[in-house]
């Protein structure tokens, strides 16, 4: 009996991320790991809103922002406790997702990329402005997620690396579960439907509105728990989780990897994650080599590495 595409795809990522530690040279490259997974969940949202929905967006990270300020704010304001402030996050984000959604998603082309990155701006300013609550520009410091205090209590002692590992990538996973699924059901068809042509759509009984914020608000929640995962891991945030850049990063690592796949969006967060990291010792040069890393696959690999390489894989096994 042959596998389906997503069942196969799950099990060469759950395989990855097992496999991996066995080659770290250190315990350094668990966080590594831990950041490529973090970054591969709000890009896996991207997949979802850009590749399916086809819905730009320049300003995700301000969502990031929101779940990672959550995390900070809301166990010291509010009393709760972290896996509760990171649902307030994503509860926040996709609240507002669907209220700013509304208006800016009947927008096309580089109007809707404007809108969205003034909405990141936006939240940007607010974070790095009331420092009274943020911080301001320097952050706030982020509680501990306790949950290394309650596996040495059952006897279980790992370190913060590996925890980190285990718990990012565990989430990465579900959410890459999450989002192949939409893939094949009716609504991740409409998606794509729309995706293809809006007018085509429509003429079919899709409700095009509704879907496309559909997509916003889920992509929202992706990044929101990013951002929160970032805090409890760092300990201490900084506006520049919601900053511009960080927005900028989110969408190459799609395009880059693929932004039509979920397995190529992660395999390009893997790249932009790990590459500066192994460039270090040509840091004045680095971020020369990344822009020419990307301009090289954009122009000999338009559809992203990954599904260019594996259309080529099959080219070949045709020949």
């Amino acid at each position: 009996m042959r596998m389906k595409p997503k069942h196969l795809s799950l099990l060469v990522l759950t395989l990855l991320v097992v496999a991996a530690p066995f080659f770290f040279p250190s315990g350094f490259y668990y966080r590594i790991g831990a950041l490529i997974f973090i970054n591969a969940i709000a890009v896996t949202g991207l997949v979802i809103l850009i590749g399916y929905a086809g819905q730009i967006s320049l300003g995700h990270a301000g969502f990031a922002g929101i779940g990672a300020y959550a995390c900070a704010l809301a166990p010291e304001h509010l009393g709760l406790p972290p896996v509760a402030a990171i649902l307030l996050g994503t509860a926040l984000s996709a609240a507002l997702a669907w209220l700013v959604g509304k208006p800016i998603l009947r927008l096309h082309g580089y109007y809707l990329g404007v809108a969205t990155l003034g909405l990141g701006i936006l939240i940007s300013m607010v974070l790095s402005n009331e420092a009274q609550w943020t911080g301001g520009p320097d952050g706030i410091a982020v509680p501990d997620l306790g949950l290394r205090g309650l596996l040495r209590d059952l006897g279980w002692r790992i370190g913060a690396g590996e925890l980190w590992y285990g718990l990012a990538g565990t989430v990465m996973i579900l959410g890459a579960w999450l989002a192949l699924n939409l893939f094949d059901s009716p609504t991740g068809r409409a998606l794509r439907a729309l995706h293809g042509s809006e007018v085509a759509a429509r003429t079919m009984g899709i409700d095009v509105a509704r879907h496309k914020l559909h997509a916003f608000v889920v992509s929202a929640v992706y990044a929101s728990v990013s951002g929160s995962l970032l805090a409890l891991m760092n300990r201490l945030i900084t506006p520049d989780v919601a900053g511009f850049m960080h927005s900028v990063q989110m969408v190459t690592m799609a395009v880059l990897g693929g932004v039509g796949s979920v397995l190529g969006a992660i395999f390009g967060a893997t790249i932009l994650t790990a590459l500066p990291q192994l460039l270090t010792v040509f840091h004045q040069y680095e971020h020369m080599v990344l822009g020419l890393v990307m301009i090289l696959v954009m122009i000999f690999l338009p559809d992203g590495l990954l599904p260019s390489l594996m259309k080529r894989l099959r080219g070949r096994d045709g020949e």
